[in-house]
Formats: C-alpha cells, structure tokens, sequence
C-alpha cells in the first residue's frame, strides 16, 4: 500500500501552505504544509519562517511517518486510493484519533460502505462544524470509494437511494414518546392522588407520589440509555 500523488495533493491542498508560523484552528503552533511539533523536527516556534522548498520537505517526511503509523493499524490490505485517504485523515486528526476512531472499526471489520459517514463525524473543532473539514471529508470519502467493488454476493445499491417520508418513529421505538407516556402517567397519578386527598379531606396517600417519581426517574433512565446506544452506533 502506497500513498498516490492524488492523495499527496489532497494533503496540500487542504493544508495549504504558510511560510510563517501560525495558531491554527485547534490553537496548534503550524507551520508549512500543516506541520506542527507533535509530527517531529522541525519544532515550530512563534516567529519561525520557511521556504516553500523546506515546507515540501517538511511534508514528505511526515506524510511519510503517517503512512507508517497508518499501516501498522491496518488488519486489512487496501487499494493504494483507499490507503491515501485515509493518510490525509490521520495526517489531519492524528494517528492517536486515527486509533480510536470508528473510521478505523470500519476499515478493519471491512465495511467500507460506512467509511464515508464516519469520516463524516469528524468535521468540528472545538465544537464548531468547520467548512473546510467538510470539503475535506467529502474529498477523503470519494477517494476511499473511487476503487471500492461491490461484493460478489452482494447486489449494487442505487447511485441515489429514495428519500423516506419524514413520517417519524413508531411511538413503541421512540425513546422520546415512550418517556412522554412515562410522564403522562406520572402526571395522572399525581392528579389522582390529589383527587383522592380532596374528595376524602385527608392527606393523599404517599403511594401514588412515590409511584409518579418512580415513573418519572425510569423516563429519565430510560432517554440516558437511548442517547447513550445512539451514541456508542455513531461513535467517531
């Protein structure tokens, strides 16, 4: 496997080049053709200044150290296009995000289909969805598919599937009209039990107070964990 001059000049062109150090979106000292500290020498320091010549040196040595770092987390052989995109990924997050990233998962367990929407997750800085990493994803996406075949045994998609009628969830399968039950019950037995405290002129029985808490803590519970599994299918 074998990074491509179309996956070298994704790299440049989305990094671009700056002769003098900068801050850049993360507040990383940069330099070059995105060369910071971390990816070795040179160390970049406020006021630090290049040629373009260096900047391209600077760039072969370290898309070169990526490309190792990449292939070492490989369980899979790719195609040289597959391979480069996914350098200028971990060239852009670094190999230490590369490593726990789904992208990854996906890679390995050879679901290459869910590549691109995994790439797609990462395109925010400080929490902050970023323009440029958008394109870019899209870019690292469509060279990652340009090789990819269908298996065998498994027929061609559509180019374009059909959008669905925004129709929402069955009420059974949505955690949010599941907890809206919850609630509502909850709400019911409080006005029981207040009704039964008007109609008898006594103090409620606690029964139904702590039957609408019960209710209420379960609702709750019960969108954590929702949000927690569609947090752990889409992890990044």
């Amino acid at each position: 496997m074998n990074l491509t001059q179309q996956g070298l000049a994704l790299i440049r062109r989305f990094e671009g080049f700056r002769a003098c150090a900068y801050r850049d979106a993360a507040g990383i000292w940069t330099i070059g053709f995105g060369h910071t500290s971390a990816a070795g020498a040179p160390h970049v320091r406020p006021g630090m200044k290049i040629s373009r010549k260096e900047g391209l040196q600077i760039l072969a040595r370290d898309v070169a150290s990526f490309a190792l770092g990449v292939e070492r987390l490989l369980d899979v052989e790719l195609s040289d296009s597959q391979f480069s995109a996914l350098v200028s990924f971990a060239y852009n997050v670094g190999l230490g995000n590369f490593r726990k990233s789904s992208v990854l998962g996906a890679v390995n367990a050879r679901d290459f289909a869910a590549v691109p929407r995994r790439l797609s997750l990462w395109v925010k800085c400080r929490g902050c969805v970023l323009p440029g990493l958008v394109n870019r994803r899209a870019a690292e996406a469509a060279m990652f598919l340009s090789e990819v075949q269908p298996r065998a045994n498994q027929p061609m998609r559509p180019a374009r599937e059909p959008i669905e009628p925004l129709l929402g969830k069955p009420m059974r399968k949505s955690s949010t009209g599941i907890a809206a039950m919850l609630s509502g019950a909850a709400g019911l037995a409080s006005s029981f039990s207040a009704s039964l405290g008007e109609l008898t002129h006594v103090a409620s029985t606690p029964v139904f107070p702590i039957l609408a808490g019960l209710i209420i803590l379960a609702a709750v519970f019960w969108i954590i964990r929702e949000r927690h599994l569609k947090a752990l299918e889409d992890g990044v």
